[in-house]
This record gives structure tokens, C-alpha cells and sequence, in this order.
């Protein structure tokens, strides 16, 4: 008698068990159907606009109160975001500003900032004509108009440190809370830096905040505030700042006021 091997019998059964029929191929199980979106996943990419048309729209009371109180929350989140958005550009500065405009300007707290840590201030120190100069002053422009909770200036590096070397510019000097936290030095004479490299080196140290999501909640640059996402996101600005020539602050020191002018500072570059 022929044996069908693939009939699902007892006898088949017994014969898989002693090995004499190869053993019945089993069926991958169906995947599971995606979960449906969470509401405020679909709302979060709405516009406000959008959104009012939504709840034109819905006929769920229940649902349609939840539409309601999500756009109220955005209106007041998008209200206080232009409030706190001071900046969005790159002012120009000279050396006897730079008190003022760089150092006192860092100790201001944002208006609702619970956290009181200060504004961050970018003071970008630049010559015309040298390459890799003409190329950060792009990368600042950039940065400024994306971030405009922090405050970016710009000054001739001689005409901020006399005597400043070229081969010491384009230099960074980073601020919060009053005090330097790091600076970067000839940024991109070594290699081509690309933008994603200073941005990432400017948040990791303190200047620049992470965007905030639609209800003020901070999420990566990209926009993803998943947890795979930020990890990813963090594994990138720490490969971008250990290939940096970022060095601590060093080489400047304050100095107590020798005239009349607005600064304080001497640098010993």
C-alpha cells in the first residue's frame, strides 16, 4: 500500500515519530495585520486647518471633543513657540558688543522656561575669502533660521581678537547661561564638514535645543520622536562630535574692564 506521506493521519503520525516519512512541513503563521494609528499620530500631521475641517467633518461627539481640544492645545503651543522664537537670523556684532550681545544675551531665560537654563548664543568668528570660512558662514545662516530660539552673531575674527591668525578662523565661540561651553577652532580646515556635523556638536553642547513637536513635546531634527529614532539620532551626534576638532574651552580668560568699552573680554589665541 502507498503511503501519501502528506496526509495529516495517525498513521502518518507514527511513522514521522519512527523517522521512516520525513516530518510534515509546517505553516508559517499569518503575520499580524498593522495596528490602526493612534489619534493624535494621524492629528499630529494635520494642519490647523485641516484639523478644522476634520471636526467639521466628524460625527462622533466623542472623537469630535478630542479634535477640538487637540487644536486648542496647538493653537496655544504654535502661539508660544512665536513667542519664544526671538531670533531666526544672524546678527552682525563688533567688539564692544560683545558683552552685552553675546555674554549677558546668554543668561536670559526664555520666556515659560521653568528650567531657567538660558538662551544659547553662537558667536561665529569669520574672514571672507578663506574657503572653509565662506562655507560655515552658509551652515550659520542655515542654522540661525532653523533654530530661532538661539541666538547666532557674527564678527571679523580680527576685528574681535586682534592680531587673530587665518589659520585659526572660522572660529565658534559657544555660550549659555553666561558662561563659554565650548569653541570650536579653524571649523572644516581639515576636512569638508557638513552641516549635520556642526548642528549635531552645537546640541550636544548646549547651544541649540531640539525642536519640539506639535504639543511643545522636543523631538530628533528629523521630526521622528520614536524611541528606535532617538537613539539613532544620538548614536549620529556623538559619531559627528568624536570626529570634530571641538576643544575645550580654553585661552580665554575674563578680565575686568580697562576702559569704557562694552566688552570684557581679552583672548589670548
Amino acid at each position: 500500500m502507498a503511503v501519501n506521506p502528506d496526509e495529516d493521519t495517525e498513521f502518518n503520525d507514527a511513522l514521522r515519530k519512527y523517522g521512516i516519512i520525513p516530518p510534515k512541513e509546517t505553516t508559517p503563521p499569518t503575520p499580524s495585520p498593522p495596528s490602526s494609528p493612534k489619534l493624535q499620530d494621524v492629528l499630529d500631521d494635520l494642519t490647523l486647518e485641516e484639523l478644522k475641517e476634520l471636526g467639521e467633518e466628524i460625527t462622533d461627539d466623542d472623537i469630535d471633543r478630542d479634535i477640538d481640544l487637540y487644536r486648542r492645545q496647538r493653537l496655544a503651543q504654535e502661539r508660544l513657540q512665536q513667542k519664544r522664537a526671538r531670533f531666526g537670523r544672524v546678527y552682525p556684532i563688533g567688539r564692544d558688543d560683545y558683552t552685552r550681545k553675546v555674554t549677558e544675551a546668554s543668561k536670559i531665560d526664555e520666556e515659560g522656561d521653568e528650567e531657567e537654563k538660558g538662551t544659547g548664543v553662537i558667536c561665529f568668528l569669520y574672514k571672507d575669502g578663506i574657503p572653509h570660512s565662506d562655507r560655515t558662514s552658509g551652515h550659520i545662516q542655515t542654522l540661525a533660521s532653523r533654530y530661532p530660539h538661539s541666538k547666532f552673531v557674527s564678527i571679523v575674527g580680527n576685528k574681535c581678537i586682534a592680531d587673530l591668525p587665518d589659520s585659526r578662523i572660522p572660529m565658534l565661540i559657544i555660550y549659555r547661561k553666561g558662561e563659554i561651553r565650548n569653541q570650536l577652532i579653524a571649523w572644516g580646515a581639515d576636512r569638508e564638514r557638513q552641516l549635520e556635523e556642526l548642528e549635531a556638536l552645537l546640541i550636544l553642547c548646549g547651544a541649540l535645543d531640539l525642536p519640539h513637536g506639535p504639543l511643545g513635546e522636543r523631538r530628533a531634527p528629523d521630526g521622528d520622536d520614536s524611541e528606535e529614532e532617538d537613539d539613532d539620532t544620538s548614536s549620529r551626534m556623538r559619531s559627528a562630535a568624536t570626529s570634530t576638532n571641538a576643544r575645550a574651552p580654553k585661552n580665554i580668560r575674563a578680565q575686568s574692564k580697562k576702559d569704557g568699552s562694552d566688552s570684557e573680554f581679552e583672548f589670548d589665541i
